[in-house]
């Protein structure tokens, strides 16, 4: 096939695949609403059954959803850094589906009428969480945690805004590392962050009154540890640990 005919090719598609993310984008929106509007709000909320800006549900909702947003930068570095597949299928994997529970968590937020920041420092609503669901924290890579549970903070550093989140300086090496150095990076990344997010689902699942929240927070859980075994697989095949 010619260059021309190529470059036609492409060009038709484009407007396809475009078409394609804006219904998915729609089918999200619609989801997220029928979930929301069907679901059980007679707690933690005000009196219209929305949750209040100060909430478990918008905190959760806030903090998750930048978290999860660095998973997603995470991924496409490496996708971009290695060429083998087994990396690059979890890297889009963690990526699609971290982007899409971000995406519900904001739109939660819109349809609540609350700002998707708050002046409040990161993990405010976790300061009436038990001990119970920040098991693991203290000894995380990333800062350290003072019994969060029991009213503590996570101390924000060089970009790391919560538990498990890399460091402005770990995202410059992954971006500099290439192959498999770039794999073993991004899994050790990944699964702390992986591990932070878990605590902060658990969290939610203790405190949050929303029963469509507290789903998708259990369903968090659920599929992170799932893939924080499938990384430590991964890492031992490739001579290293988290």
């Amino acid at each position: 096939m010619s260059d021309g005919t190529t470059a036609v090719g492409r060009a038709s598609r484009q407007p396809l695949v475009a078409g394609i993310a804006a219904a998915l984008a729609l089918l999200t929106l619609v989801t997220v609403a029928v979930l929301w509007l069907t679901s059980d709000r007679s707690e933690g909320t005000t009196d219209t059954g929305t949750p209040k800006d100060t909430s478990a549900e918008a905190g959760f909702a806030r903090d998750m959803s930048v978290h999860h947003q660095q998973a997603v930068e995470m991924s496409f570095i490496a996708r971009d850094r290695t060429t083998d597949d087994e990396v690059r299928r979890l890297a889009f994997d963690i990526a699609s589906t971290q982007a899409t529970q971000a995406g519900m968590l904001q739109g939660w937020l819109d349809m609540w009428g609350l700002d998707k920041t708050s002046e409040d420092p990161p993990m405010t609503w976790m300061k009436n969480a038990s001990s119970n669901g920040m098991d693991g924290m203290e000894g995380m890579d990333h800062g350290s945690m003072k019994g969060m549970g029991g009213g503590g903070a996570y101390k924000p550093h060089d970009g790391s805004l919560m538990p498990g989140m890399a460091t402005n300086t770990q995202l410059d090496e992954l971006r500099k590392a290439k192959g498999k150095a770039a794999e073993v990076l991004y899994l050790k990344l990944m699964t702390a962050h992986h591990k932070g997010g878990v605590d902060m689902a658990k969290g939610a699942v203790e405190l949050v009154k929303d029963s469509t929240e507290k789903h998708l927070a259990r369903t968090m859980v659920q599929g992170q540890q799932s893939e924080i075994q499938l990384m430590a697989d991964m890492l031992k095949a490739r001579g290293a640990s988290a």
